[in-house]
């Protein structure tokens, strides 16, 4: 039974959200058309725009994406702290970057001062609204999928669904669950045989990370595998300007850091590096098609967040299939099922083998 989305979303448990839309039927609409021939990677970009200008827009952050052929994933960060520090002005002004406002509204900012208190009244309870809104996963997601299905649909010249629903979502209880979640997401061209390794896995926010990072490191002279990093993103960066879209302002993805002191809602709980060196090892030994190893320097990252070393890749492998709305340590989906008043949820069994003992 489908669940109402106010029992998937819950900013009470939990700020981070994985969400992931199909295109309708699972057809390629966003990769090369089998039938004709014809590549729409370029929807790939239009994807990844949009994701990154309503970040900017909303109290939303990125921590991964990746853009495939007949669906997307994004794991979400929802900041309510920073939507209520906003100021009422700056809250229409974000606003109305995306909609159209209304009448009062318009008064309000040519003129307030000749207002009268029902009509401020009114205008506070609209921007409230507004507040409200640009930290809600569901307007967020709607933000993106409207836009882009409009999109293909004119340029494909009809009419009809694009995407397959609205949205999945599930929620991250803890961070192991975040950390296996992002390792999920970013691997997913690899894990489909799309991509070779992490700097072929185009349209990903590990290549658009590893990018920043070479970049943010400033050596005289490039490697070889630096270099090509660099080509890809460049290409990706010339269909951006192709496509008229390079005018948009956009949000940095959420920024690692392994400091304690470092609130989870200004970092994500994991340094840069560990996180580059986890996902790397992970990736060589999901493409090989074998059981591989973790490299003892990566194991201290995974089991500080609760994971069992020994089950971490195939925690991986099986995460899209073993978890349902939810997903984290046994004490932490039993305690999200309580909430809503569920006597179990799915991943339970799953999470009891790859969680250490004390989570």
């Amino acid at each position: 039974m489908t669940k109402p989305r106010n029992e998937q979303v819950s900013l009470e448990e939990t700020s981070f959200y994985h969400c992931m839309v199909r295109c309708v039927r699972r057809a390629y609409l966003c990769g090369v058309d089998t039938e004709t021939g014809e590549n729409f990677d370029h929807r790939k970009q239009w994807l990844v725009s949009r994701l990154r200008f309503l970040s900017y827009v909303y109290a939303i952050d990125i921590c991964a994406y990746a853009i495939m052929s007949n669906h997307y994933h994004v794991v979400l960060h929802v900041d309510q702290a920073r939507a209520q520090s906003w100021s009422d002005d700056e809250v229409v002004e974000r606003w109305l970057q995306l909609y159209n406002g209304d009448v009062l509204i318009n008064r309000w900012l040519a003129a307030r001062e000749t207002m009268s208190t029902a009509e401020l009244q009114a205008v506070s309870v609209t921007i409230a609204q507004w507040r409200e809104r640009l930290c809600s996963i569901s307007w967020f997601m709607r933000g993106v999928n409207e836009t882009i299905a409009r999109m293909a649909n004119e340029e494909d010249n009809c009419k009809g669904r694009f995407w397959e629903g609205r949205f999945k979502s599930q929620a991250l209880l803890d961070e192991g669950a975040l950390l296996t979640c992002m390792a999920y997401v970013d691997l997913n061209p690899v894990r489909a045989a799309m991509a070779d390794d992490l700097i072929d896995s185009d349209f990903t926010s590990i290549q658009q990370r590893l990018f920043d990072y070479a970049k943010y490191k400033n050596t005289q002279t490039k490697t070889v595998t630096e270099q090509t990093l660099t080509q890809r993103v460049s290409k990706q960066r010339q269909l951006k300007r192709e496509l008229k879209l390079d005018h948009l302002p956009e949000s940095p993805l959420m920024p690692f850091s392994g400091r304690q002191q470092d609130a989870i809602h200004a970092a994500l709980p994991f340094t840069r590096e560990d996180y580059f060196d986890l996902i790397d090892t992970t990736g060589r030994c999901l493409r090989d098609d074998k059981r591989g190893a973790i490299h003892p320097d990566t194991e201290k990252l995974i089991s500080r967040l609760g994971i069992d070393p020994n089950q971490w890749l195939k925690h991986v492998q099986s995460y899209g299939r073993s978890y349902g709305d939810s997903a984290g340590s046994r004490v932490s989906l039993l305690q999200y099922a309580d909430r809503f008043k569920r006597r179990w949820s799915k991943g339970v069994k799953v999470s009891s083998e790859c969680y250490l003992k004390t989570g």
